[in-house]
Parts: structure tokens; sequence; C-alpha cells
């Protein structure tokens, strides 16, 4: 027996879990490592009148001033503080079938209300809806990875990522509704084409580490990189060797050497490679992502799903003039920061 469209939605929503059966082995899709992150410490948000705002501090208004005696002194009004202005943005991906080829996977698609799918007809559609979801799933993942490291201006409907937030140019460009130009309290730190020099890379690590620290003591919780910075880094942290003593060592005749690296740690935080930098720099045919590294807080940079409005499902209603069905998922989402100066960006050449 057949099936209706309406049968068809439905199967979409819950006959995934119905049957297990061994999916397609991977063989293009890649660990998303920053988005990872982003989305661990996400916050669920809404974007009232269109926006996000943080409030930020940024300045004293200070009138402190000597008096001795009868002295007249002064005072002024105070006005410390700020909101930015971030908005949200929508991405999309969807998938559909003509009912050509639904056919030629064995289901019919009729109108008639009282069609009733065997148990057969109901797992064929299983396998086929199971395979396009996970596809739908790892695109939409893909193209959430490469514009959360991007500035948005490759389209003025991408969201402004990382590339924007913490800038290789901190003193230009708007962000969040500041003028980073004419706010310096309102700059990322940077170290841009680090010389081979031996030595300078951990240098200016440490020089970057000390001015995310330098207002509110924030430290870093989350360093990420690409290829290249990590095996310079690696380099210069003289790791090559580890020896490992396994089963008492002289008892089997000696120790075993083990030339590999498994973890690179600054100040205690891992360096995590993230190979989404290699896959955009193949995608915009450069090599600057796999020379950058990031340090990241996760109170200062945010990720913010707008409520109600993350990951839905959709499932658009067949076009008149198309024996066409389809499927989708969309998403709003803004990325944030409340504190530019505790994020830095790094480079080697």
């Amino acid at each position: 027996m057949p099936f209706t469209a309406d049968q068809l939605a439905i199967g979409a929503n819950y006959s995934l879990a119905t049957y297990q059966k061994k999916e397609p082995i991977d063989q293009i899709n890649f660990q998303h490592a920053t988005l990872d992150w982003l989305i661990k410490n996400k916050e669920i948000s809404t974007f009232g009148n269109g926006s996000f705002k943080e409030p930020i501090y940024i300045t004293n208004n200070s009138n402190a001033q000597n008096y001795f005696g009868a002295d007249q002194v002064t005072y002024n009004e105070r006005d410390p503080a700020k909101w930015t202005d971030f908005t949200w943005y929508n991405t999309h991906d969807g998938f559909w079938f003509d009912e050509d080829r639904l056919l030629a996977n064995g289901i019919t698609i009729v109108d008639r209300s009282d069609a009733i799918p065997t148990s057969s007809e109901k797992e064929t559609l299983i396998d086929l809806l199971k395979v396009s979801y996970r596809s739908l799933k790892m695109s939409l993942q893909e193209s959430l990875a490469y514009e959360t490291l991007r500035d948005g201006s490759q389209s003025t409907k991408a969201v402004p990522g990382l590339a924007s937030l913490v800038d290789p140019s901190p003193a230009t460009g708007i962000v969040g509704g500041i003028n980073a130009a004419t706010s310096p309290y309102w700059q990322n730190n940077a170290s841009l084409l680090i010389a081979a020099t031996t030595g300078l890379i951990l240098t200016e690590m440490e020089r970057m580490w000390q001015a995310c620290q330098l207002y509110g003591g924030m430290t870093p919780d989350f360093i990420v990189c690409g290829q290249a910075f990590l095996a310079k880094y690696k380099l210069e942290a003289g790791v090559t060797i580890n020896r490992q003593i396994e089963g008492g060592g002289n008892n089997r005749g000696g120790i075993s050497l083990d030339a590999s690296v498994n973890d690179a740690y600054f100040h205690g935080i891992p360096l995590v490679w993230d190979p989404t930098f290699e896959k955009l720099d193949t995608l915009l045919g450069t090599t600057t992502q796999t020379k950058t590294c990031y340090f990241l807080n996760s109170n200062a940079i945010k990720f913010r799903p707008v409520k109600n409005n993350w990951m839905v499902d959709r499932k658009p209603e067949r076009l008149p003039d198309r024996y066409v069905h389809y499927f989708a998922k969309t998403a709003k989402y803004g990325f944030t920061t409340n504190k530019r100066n505790a994020l830095a960006v790094l480079s080697i050449a």
C-alpha cells in the first residue's frame, strides 16, 4: 500500500527511531572543535527589538582631586556604562524528494487519506530518511563551523564570527555597535606573523596571555589553533620525545621510546587543533587559518541561539506545480562578546 503526503511528513518526525540500520561509513566529515566548544557554552537568548545588548563598563569618569582645609572641590556627572548591540542571523539547510525518486525506492505517494503502508514500505522510507537527515545535520554543522570562524564579510546575511569579534586588526571596524577605532577598551589583543626565531612564539603567547588578564584578570579557558601553529608550538616547547617505562622496563629488556606527542598545553590549558581551520583555508584558497591561534574565554564570548528558534525542523507545504516533498532545518542565532580585551588572536609567519 502507498503513503499519503501527511504520512510521509509524520514518518520524518518519529519513524527514524523505529529501525536501526548500519549507517554508511563517513569519508568526508571532520571535527569542528571551535563550534563544539561554542555550542557547549551556548546561552539560549532572546533578542528583544531585534538585538542582544551586552552591558559593559567603559570608564570610571574620575574626578579625584587633592584638597586642604576649605579648598573648593568639584563634582561631575557619571555615565560609566554602555550597551552593545548584536543582532541575530538565520541559517537554513534542506532537501527534497520528488515522487519519481521515491517510487524508484519502492515508495508510492498518493493523495488518498485511507492509504496504509506496509512494514516493508515503512522500513524503506525510514532508511531513506535516516541517511538524508544525517546528511542534513552534518552539512548544517559544517556551514556553522565555517561561519563562526569567518568575519561575516562574505555576506550581509552571515554572522560576524571569530575573525570579527577577535579581529587581526583590532583597532578597526564596528563590533556590536561600538567603533573600535575610537574605543581602545573595545580592542582585542593581537600578535600577528610571529617570526620563526627560536623562542619568539612562546614569548608572544606569554605576552598575549598577560594582555588578556590585564583588565579584569580574565584568564583564557580555551585555546584553539590550526595545524601549522600547533606544530610550531610543539617544536618550540621542545616536546619531541616521550619516554615510557612499560612492564618494569628492564624486566622486558629496556624502555620503550615514543616520539609522538599526545597533548600540548600552555598555562595548563590544552592547545586544541581544529581541522576546520585547514578546511576553511582550502575553501578560501589561503594558508591563513592553519597558522592562527585564538585565546578565548567562555564568559567573554558567547554563541546565542534564539529561544525557540534553534534547529527547528521544517516541513514546507508541497508546491502546487511540483510533485516534490520538502524537509529542512532552520536556526536563528547570534554571536556576542562583552569584553574584547580579554580575547586574543595570534598567527605565525
